[in-house]
């Protein structure tokens, strides 16, 4: 004879429990539906829609928005410069900041603290701060134009500012270097719990620096180095602040400073006053972020086995 489990009902005071638990946890999770649940719902509803907020008008547009994307030039070039500006920071700035972090854990290195204290200051003053000092030191008369013109390396001052061919990698350089301590710190806290024993071990199988920081400490960092790529591929899909000051919210000069989270910007909030291709932007935006990190995610799980 098989015996059926009888399932326990659940006493008052059970149930009391549970309805302060929910009672409690009903701020958070109305904020949670308001401003996110509600929110995502009303942006797809807005992509299907052609709308006016200044007229406060609906036009049901179907995927009228979505196949236009296709068809627009600037949300191409915007595409390609927003991928384009991911695949080489997020990289570059993960790989810094494990090389750096690896160095001032090790042991011999004389002025570890100062320079971790001094390397970290910059992340502590805003984007927008950070920016307008990279312009003034990219400028035409600025320190870095001065400096290899000094070295002989050109004769003629470069506009990187206004230059296609160098803007959007002035906004890379900035996003790297003040992305770095971040990461930096991150490895530095996990570094802090690796086994000594390991690199002991690794020293008497005569493996140098260099083989300790391939087969010892890379392999133990894999998980912070999965939340640095992911965090990464979030952080420059979505590069806006950047970008808007660096071309005064025009994408320029040439489109070569336009990324999708500006293009957003300004078709909702801009002259172009299309609230429903901006929402569609958005959408496609989030699902191109969510392929990018769950592939990023794969990959890097994947050099575990």
């Amino acid at each position: 004879m098989e015996k059926r489990s009888v399932k326990r009902r659940k006493t008052k005071r059970e149930w009391q429990e549970i309805f302060q638990a929910y009672l409690f946890l009903s701020p958070a999770i109305l904020v949670a539906v308001i401003f996110f649940v509600l929110s995502v719902l009303f942006a797809i509803y807005l992509s299907f829609n052609d709308v006016n907020l200044f007229s406060n008008s609906f036009s049901f547009k179907g995927f009228d928005n979505y196949v236009r994307m296709f068809h627009d030039k600037r949300a191409l070039i915007a595409l390609k410069n927003t991928a384009s500006f991911a695949m080489i920071v997020v990289p570059l700035q993960t790989f810094f900041a494990l090389v750096i972090a690896y160095i001032l854990s090790s042991d011999g290195v004389k002025g570890k603290k100062v320079f971790r204290l001094v390397y970290f200051l910059p992340t502590l003053t805003s984007s927008s701060a950070l920016t307008i000092i990279f312009m003034f030191i990219f400028n035409i008369y600025g320190p870095i134009n001065e400096f290899f013109m000094s070295l002989g390396f050109y004769d003629e001052a470069i506009n990187f500012l206004e230059n296609p061919a160098y803007s959007l990698k002035v906004i890379m350089v900035m996003n790297i270097w003040s992305t770095v301590p971040v990461y930096m710190t991150i490895y530095l806290a996990s570094l802090v719990d690796l086994p000594k024993a390991l690199y002991e071990a690794a020293e008497i199988d005569g493996a140098s620096a260099l083989d300790k920081l391939r087969f010892v400490t890379i392999p133990y960092l894999r998980p912070i180095t999965t939340y640095a790529l992911l965090t990464g591929i979030i952080g420059t899909f979505q590069m806006f602040d950047q970008a808007y000051i660096f071309s005064g919210g025009s994408g320029g000069p040439s489109n070569s400073t336009l990324t999708i989270a500006l293009m957003i910007y300004q078709y909702a909030f801009g002259q172009m006053n299309s609230m429903g291709y901006a929402a569609s932007l958005a959408i496609v935006l989030a699902i191109i972020i969510f392929t990018v990190s769950i592939l990023a995610e794969k990959l890097n799980a994947g050099k575990e086995g």
